[in-house]
């Protein structure tokens, strides 16, 4: 039940962080958008630095699962094109719904990590199945260090979504995409 409840608390604080940002992010806000009695959060988070810790955790943790899904469920591009086609639209999907939510949410966490080096640790990229999906396509395309060009596109990608975001996108142009991925592949 503890575990349910901390979930819960995460997911709300993920909530209340994307609607009203860092200064809003309060224990009485999550006890609100959690449905709470008053000093629910404070009972399970005592500070709001754990609280906010909490919430990058489970930030990190729907995003792995959500990339490990992608990846597992696709099968390897055939071409710099279908691969830009996969990366538009998971694009959209960080854009659009709960995840434009996540997005605003991970961002102010970034933002916030640099006054907090122990939430940078925990927002660090990490292996998944998509990211290995992207590795492996530009390692058989023969590009030389593949591993460091992958971070380097999806970086590029990542930057694209935080423009959209905050300029009121909710979607990347594939041909921005095909761009960057058709740059790695030349740089070789």
């Amino acid at each position: 039940m503890a575990t349910d409840r901390r979930t819960l608390l995460a997911d709300a604080a993920v909530s209340v962080l994307a609607e009203h940002g860092i200064r809003g992010l309060t224990h009485r806000a999550v006890d609100r958008a959690a449905r709470l009695a008053p000093g629910t959060t404070s009972a399970y988070y005592r500070t709001r630095q754990a609280l906010l810790t909490a919430l990058v955790r489970r930030l990190v943790a729907l995003d792995q699962a959500e990339l490990q899904e992608a990846g597992d469920a696709t099968p390897a591009p055939r071409d710099a094109a279908e691969l830009a086609a996969r990366i538009a639209a998971f694009c959209e999907r960080r854009l659009t719904g709960e995840g434009r939510r996540r997005s605003l949410a991970r961002y102010a966490c970034a933002i916030e990590s640099v006054h907090h080096p122990e939430l940078r640790e925990i927002l660090v990229p990490r292996e998944n199945a998509a990211l290995n999906l992207v590795r492996d396509f530009l390692a058989t395309q023969g590009v030389a260090d593949p591993a460091s060009r992958t971070v380097t596109l999806l970086t590029c990608v990542d930057g694209l979504v935080f423009d959209r975001l905050v300029g009121g996108g909710d979607a990347v142009p594939e041909q921005e995409i095909r761009r960057l991925v058709e740059g790695v592949l030349r740089a070789g």
